[in-house]
């Protein structure tokens, strides 16, 4: 398994299935709606911006794919907008084969969302909880549709503190420790969601995925850092291009082989970059305990209830 060299040439036809990739005009995203299109896909790339989705879709498309893009406004940072998404793609769509939970935001200054949360937890954890409950019909009724989440191995240094879950007022807050959280919150997320599914008989997986180290826009954050300047020209050992870091979460979207709680990430050293395999996370992500916890929170916090 470690010695697999799994690549977008192994991805299936996908014609007649339909996508969702959140954060689809960069990084990670980008290169997941790229392969996606190539296989014949109908993909849409939810994202912040639409002038840049647009730019991002012309570009994808001077390579005349099989499949479709569509862009439709997101921002995770708004429920109401995850809302008006989900009304609007409801209106045209009656299957959901892949849901892929991608965006992200990395280590920013505290700050909130427009509905109060930590901006990280809010974004990557709390705005995607709130996507899949209000898709979940959708997902439910698509026989073998997939839910996919992109953690990272910074879930490695996450914990859940449930007391101060959100860093009132900055209270405790470092953007390394935010963000552990959140990533962890990803996994707790999927695997639960797994357990959910095959509790109610469900034909549908959640599977979870990270990229390694990867060049992204993540890393806007820190690239004015004096560390980041110091390290930049050894980066090429410990980083691996957008489009190598895509590899695992585009595996767990559609790789036949694929099971419910699966994890991917890169097989290199320290899972920091190289083909995607299995891998595995923390004990801490398999906390029934904790799912539970973190997943009535979720509920409250969000306002939406996933009754299957």
């Amino acid at each position: 398994m470690k010695n697999e060299k799994w690549t977008t040439a192994d991805i299936p036809d996908l014609t007649g299935k339909v996508i969702i990739v959140t954060g689809g005009n960069s990084g990670l995203g980008y290169e997941s709606v790229k392969a996606f299109a190539q296989n014949a896909a109908e993909v849409i790339m939810a994202c912040r911006s639409v002038e840049k989705g647009e730019v991002a879709r012309a570009e994808i498309m001077k390579n005349k794919p099989n499949g479709k893009i569509k862009i439709m406004p997101l921002d995770l940072m708004d429920l109401s907008s995850v809302r008006n998404f989900t009304d609007k793609f409801k209106e045209n769509y009656n299957r959901l084969d892949v849901l892929l939970n991608n965006a992200g935001i990395m280590i920013p200054p505290y700050g909130l969302t427009k509905d109060g949360f930590e901006s990280q937890i809010g974004t990557n954890h709390l705005g995607h909880f709130a996507l899949t409950g209000l898709l979940k019909d959708l997902i439910v009724k698509t026989p073998k549709s997939r839910v996919v989440s992109t953690s990272s191995i910074a879930h490695k240094s996450g914990k859940m503190g449930f007391n101060n879950f959100m860093f009132a007022n900055g209270n405790g807050y470092t953007p390394m420790k935010a963000y552990g959280r959140s990533k962890l919150a990803n996994l707790l997320f999927i695997y639960e969601l797994q357990r959910r599914f095959e509790a109610n008989n469900i034909n549908s997986i959640a599977v979870a995925a990270h990229p390694g180290v990867s060049q992204t826009n993540l890393m806007r954050f820190i690239e004015g850092k004096f560390y980041y300047r110091l390290l930049k020209p050894l980066s090429s050992f410990f980083l691996q291009s957008a489009a190598m870091g895509a590899l695992p979460q585009l595996r767990a979207a559609v790789d036949p082989n694929v099971q419910g709680g699966d994890y991917y990430g890169p097989n290199g050293f320290n899972e920091m970059k190289g083909s995607p395999v299995k891998v595995k996370s923390i004990p801490a992500s398999y906390n029934t305990e904790d799912a539970k916890q973190l997943w009535k929170l979720s509920e409250k916090l969000t306002d939406i209830n996933y009754n299957f």
